[in-house]
């Protein structure tokens, strides 16, 4: 069965507005709850106050389901039946009900609310607002006032008449009040602490942040590029976008290469949002035919359009100088050590019988495992250089004595002063370190790499050039050679990261194996630069925008914009002095 539900709504002019809905169901629900077919919103009408079904013989059939009945052609009644093609008019408190039906056209209930009379309207303004507040017109009015006052007069007084300049202080409010309503979002979480003091950024009203401002805090922060170049660099604008900045520029809006052209906030209480890769690839796709002096190769997207990486390396050996060279010419690194990881690394060979044998005690497993030499800092992100004392003396020991149950010890690092206490040995011969009939085996034997006898001096001189020989106890390590005809090492340069442009964050790649990336197992030399290509990075990251990569990555993620020093930051690789490790040497 169906039901044609029209409700006629009278205008202020008296005009009618007629609403039609159509409703295919047998059951007819009738009261004030929103949720009744025919909501009637008068108090005089029950929650659920009434239901019309089908009855025999076409007729319907209406029951009161409340406490109240209704009226059916003008009598009060709590049920009744009627034929709808005879009609019938319903009463539900001023709501009347027509019901209708012509041929076999769904039945029509007409709905209509009618004027009370002016005793019942006074009851009934009791329970409306409109009987304690004043007229819509004046409410509006009164409100207008109210936002204008609230949200535009105080805090335009406030600004113009604070005590200028504002500073970016966290700790204190700023002078305008109100204020708020004007932000379009929550502050990053750099910049949270200035929630309360938008004058601190925003100088002058209705005014973009200008870069000067941004530099107030940040005064350390070094430019990309000077920029004039970066202008250059980034190419003549289209006229669409020379149209768009001139309208920026009238409102204060500073030009490309502004700070706000890349740093957006009120976009959240969250982190800073990056760059986009676009807005990097705007200069650097095609660069060197803007820059024709530059050396910097094109780039675009990490995954279809960036160069090799390139890696800076000490090309010669004793010697602090650095070079830049690509990955992909596999270039060779003059460190000044002699350490083959292969043999380190071997599970079945000797170092692992040894790693075996020294056990827990020392923390080594079964065999040598990377992170056993390798510690990281303190924030996961790189590691701190590799120390003779803590990381290899637990197999290279370096003991040459023992006097009572002290056992001496060269000291590392110095190799004037490995001589000096070679030197001061006392005369007397040579105590084994073991007693008894053991004798230590192999090359701790008596004539054996890493046994000297001391005891005079004579044979110091020749302890200490057998020491410093390619198959002394140093050369192991190290590469022999002499300084003022005396027996020497090669100093040791060693980097503890060498990329110039870019960052690597070894927390974030915690989850992979160390040999995943770089191919220590297979590495027979100390020459070796064990650093990823690109090809192995592509195969988890590529461009912010690639689908089927399990990291899209941006450019940001590994590049940072702003260098400190004029050109880099200070804890930039490219700091050679403050990052190498060397050994001292004192000759004379």
């Amino acid at each position: 069965m169906a039901f044609l539900i029209r409700t006629i709504d009278l205008t202020a002019d008296g005009r009618e507005i007629v609403r039609d809905r159509e409703v295919a169901q047998d059951t007819i629900t009738i009261g004030r709850a929103t949720e009744n077919d025919l909501h009637l919103s008068d108090l005089a009408v029950e929650q659920r106050h009434a239901r019309i079904k089908p009855a025999e013989g076409g007729k319907l059939h209406i029951t009161a389901v409340g406490t109240l009945g209704f009226s059916m052609d003008g009598r009060t009644v709590d049920e009744g039946t009627f034929n709808p093609h005879e009609g019938t008019e319903l009463s539900f408190g001023s709501y009347r009900i027509a019901a209708s039906q012509e041929g076999s056209d769904p039945v029509t209930l007409t709905v209509r609310q009618v004027e009370e009379k002016e005793g019942a309207i006074d009851v009934l303004k009791g329970f409306a607002l409109s009987s304690a507040l004043p007229g819509k017109r004046v409410m509006a009015w009164i409100g207008l006032a109210a936002i204008l006052i609230a949200f535009l007069a105080i805090p335009i007084y406030t600004n113009l008449n604070r005590e200028p300049p504002a500073k970016p202080d966290y700790d204190s409010k700023g002078h305008t009040l109100m204020d708020a309503s004007w932000s379009t979002g929550a502050l990053s979480l750099a910049h949270h602490g200035l929630e309360d003091n938008c004058e601190a950024c925003h100088v002058k009203p209705f005014q973009s942040v200008r870069d000067e401002t941004c530099l107030t805090c940040h005064e350390e922060i070094g430019d990309h590029a000077p920029i004039p170049r970066q202008l250059t660099g980034r190419g003549p604008l289209s006229r669409s976008d020379r149209m768009l900045w001139a309208i920026a520029q009238t409102f204060g809006k500073e030009g490309p290469g502004s700070c706000t052209t890349c740093h957006t906030e009120h976009e959240g209480a969250g982190r800073m949002e990056p760059a986009a890769q676009q807005f990097c690839a705007d200069c650097h796709n095609g660069m060197d035919g803007r820059l024709t002096d530059t050396e910097i190769a094109n780039a675009a997207d990490f995954g279809t359009a960036h160069p090799q990486f390139k890696a800076i390396v000490f090309t010669e050996l004793g010697r602090d100088s650095t070079e830049r060279l690509s990955l992909s010419a596999k270039p060779k690194e003059a460190s000044g050590l002699r350490f083959p990881h292969d043999l380190h690394l071997d599970t079945d060979g000797g170092v692992a019988r040894m790693a075996g044998n020294l056990g827990s005690k020392k923390g080594y497993g079964s065999a040598l495992a990377c992170a056993d030499c390798h510690t990281p800092t303190a924030d996961k992100a790189g590691f701190l250089p590799v120390d003779m004392e803590e990381d290899c003396e637990a197999c290279h020991s370096l003991v040459y004595d023992r006097v009572g149950s002290t056992f001496r010890t060269l000291r590392h690092g110095d190799v004037d002063a490995m001589r000096a206490d070679l030197m001061a040995m006392d005369r007397s011969p040579r105590r084994p370190v073991t007693t008894g009939n053991r004798h230590r085996p192999g090359e701790y034997a008596r004539g054996g790499r890493y046994f000297q006898d001391f005891g005079r001096p004579a044979r110091n001189y020749i302890g200490i050039s057998q020491a410093l020989s390619a198959r002394g106890v140093c050369g192991e390590c190290h590469i022999p050679t002499t300084n003022d005809g005396k027996p020497d090492v090669i100093p040791v340069h060693l980097r503890d990261t060498y990329l110039l442009n870019g960052r690597f964050d070894h927390e974030e790649h915690e989850q992979e194996d160390c040999t995943s990336c770089h191919q220590a197992e297979s590495s027979k030399s100390s020459s070796d630069l064990l650093l990823p290509g690109i090809a192995i990075c592509r195969d988890c990251h590529l461009g912010e925008d690639a689908k089927q990569a399990e990291v899209p990555s941006s450019c940001a993620m590994c590049h940072s914009y702003h260098p400190q020093e004029g050109r880099i930051p200070g804890n930039h690789p490219d700091v050679v002095s403050d990052r190498v490790a060397r050994i001292s040497r004192k000759s004379g």
